[in-house]
């Protein structure tokens, strides 16, 4: 993970980066220990009113004290062998918690520790957080999971008139609208607000309604803001008016600024060329509820009691236990079975949703900025067992490792598998995703030379990204500039009439092409490569 180029298909890590499409079905497929994942074509509405009856407990007191008793080698162990700056870990059984603590620095080269109130950014755990303020505010009958998004935002439109008019809460919760992989995330990049990013998603090309899953953070932003709306509250506020005062979570909040100010916080951090240094993440306020949301260990055991006491806490019920359920039922199918006999992979609002080998529910999902944070949640509802790892390094697997080891030791007495070593690996392969064939740092030997810089300069329109403005300096090299911010990248030749440029951002791939469209002496438009994966990246004269 050294090298910094490194890329995917476009999207937001972290909010979600793209191995959290398969992090959680990989697991679901070792040990037993049934986690589900998020990331293939096939998808469907809800499949059932309730979850499966669960069978009884399994897991002794003694068999996860002893889990809790490891953690903190397997949290050590886990930073000595891969260098992430800081960790945080938090444990709940049976309506307590049972361990939170805190390792390492919160940001390297100064003397603050971590500890359990120390405040992370969560990335896409803010998404479970959310589907849980949804739930309170559908037990407060101020709207329905099945509610119609245009019913309370009527402004909302996708490409598909017929989707724009049906699709629901329930629908963008679960990432089953049609919406491409990712939809919006790079417009985020680019600097434009969310309202902007949430009026383009009506450009952005359809697969079929409720029989198509991609994860899209944009999307369920969108139902988030609806229920919001409906509840006539900005998301922040309905979030701490829900959920985070009724609990105490007096440290979590969905505004970046919240983050900021924090005395107590953990800073980001990447990896280059093997070294550690601070990073600083993309202000996800414009996309708060799928991951905009900071908090810390102290706080998030008490969400977990909430959700594994069916909404009760402190001997009351704060969330509508039935509401609660349907975010942990398949609405979606996510992945397609890794093997013959395997189980797929399930969505449901906000969780994914799997069921390990005994039948037991399993809750869990991961958060990722690719510019420095990678979070973990995983429930049992069955045994009341959670658990919650946050880290401020880029992601490397070390979050989902620690929880898979914690569920193997608890239900095995031992680690089964090496996690640490077999998550880097997923996060490695799935990390390279969507970085360009081409490797424009080898132009060819023999390449065509590029036409007058003349050529190619001027404004060159785009419905969806706006405009690009290609210049050129004294010397003839050649700029483009993107966004509201004017984001300039300088473009360096590769071959004819097509230059590179190094991407920068959440989503960032390392070097892409820009392929002029040259006719009669003039260019007509302009490819932008890295913009192009759902078949916008096209600017016109």
């Amino acid at each position: 993970m050294a090298n910094r180029s490194r890329g995917r298909r476009p999207g937001r890590a972290g909010a979600a980066v793209a191995y959290l499409a398969v992090l959680g079905a990989v697991v679901s497929g070792c040990a037993g220990l049934g986690t589900a994942a998020t990331g293939s074509p096939s998808a469907t509405a809800s499949l059932a009113p309730t979850p499966p009856k669960q069978p009884p407990p399994q897991l002794t007191q003694t068999q996860v004290q002893d889990a809790v008793g490891r953690l903190d080698g397997l949290v050590r162990e886990a930073m000595r062998r891969t260098g992430v700056p800081g960790v945080a870990v938090g444990v709940v059984h049976r309506g307590r918690a049972v361990y939170a603590k805190g390792f390492g620095v919160r940001e390297l080269g100064k003397a603050g520790k971590v500890d359990p109130g120390t405040v992370f950014q969560l990335a896409s755990v803010s998404k479970p957080l959310s589907s849980t303020v949804v739930a309170g505010a559908v037990g407060r009958k101020a709207v329905g999971w099945d509610d119609r998004i245009v019913d309370h935002d009527p402004g909302f439109a996708l490409k598909n008139p017929y989707v724009t008019a049906n699709v629901t809460v329930a629908d963008l919760f679960s990432h089953r609208s049609g919406l491409p992989d990712h939809a919006g995330d790079l417009l985020e990049d680019l600097g434009y607000p969310g309202d902007y990013i949430l009026g383009h998603l009506r450009l952005e090309p359809l697969a079929p309604f409720r029989a198509t899953y991609a994860y899209t953070n944009y999307g369920l932003t969108e139902a988030g803001v609806a229920v919001a709306d409906a509840a006539k509250a900005g998301w922040p506020r309905l979030a701490a008016d829900l959920l985070f005062r009724p609990l105490g979570m007096d440290h979590s909040s969905y505004r970046r600024a919240d983050y900021d100010k924090a005395a107590n916080k953990a800073s980001a951090h990447v990896e280059a060329d093997g070294r550690w240094r601070p990073s600083v993440t993309e202000n996800a306020d414009s996309q708060a509820p799928a991951g905009g949301a900071s908090s810390n260990v102290d706080d998030l055991t008490k969400w977990m009691r909430l959700q594994l006491d069916n909404g009760a806490f402190g001997g009351r019920q704060l969330i509508d236990p039935a509401a609660l359920d349907q975010t942990r039922i398949p609405h979606s199918v996510a992945m397609d079975p890794l093997a013959p006999a395997g189980e797929p992979g399930f969505y449901g609002l906000g969780w994914n949703v799997g069921y390990d080998e005994r039948g037991r529910l399993r809750l869990n999902h991961s958060g990722a900025f690719d510019l420095g944070a990678a979070t973990e949640v995983t429930l049992l509802p069955t045994e009341r067992l959670g658990i919650v790892v946050l880290t401020n390094g880029q992601p490397i697997g070390v979050p989902e490792a620690v929880a898979a080891a914690f569920f193997d030791i608890a239900q095995n007495g031992k680690q089964t598998v090496d996690w640490l070593a077999f998550f880097r690996k997923v996060v490695e392969a799935a990390a390279y995703t969507g970085v360009s064939p081409t490797d424009y740092a080898k132009p060819p030997a023999h390449a065509a030379p590029a036409k007058a810089a003349d050529v190619y300069t001027g404004t060159y329109a785009n419905d969806y990204y706006g405009p690009v403005t290609v210049t050129s300096d004294a010397g003839g090299n050649l700029s483009m500039t993107l966004g509201p911010r004017k984001m300039s990248f300088p473009l360096k030749h590769y071959a004819g009439d097509t230059f590179s440029y190094r991407t920068r951002g959440e989503n960032a791939v390392g070097l892409s092409g820009v392929t002029f469209h040259t006719g009669s002496g003039d260019s007509t438009s302009v490819t932008v490569e890295h913009l192009d994966a759902d078949g916008l990246g096209t600017f016109r004269r």
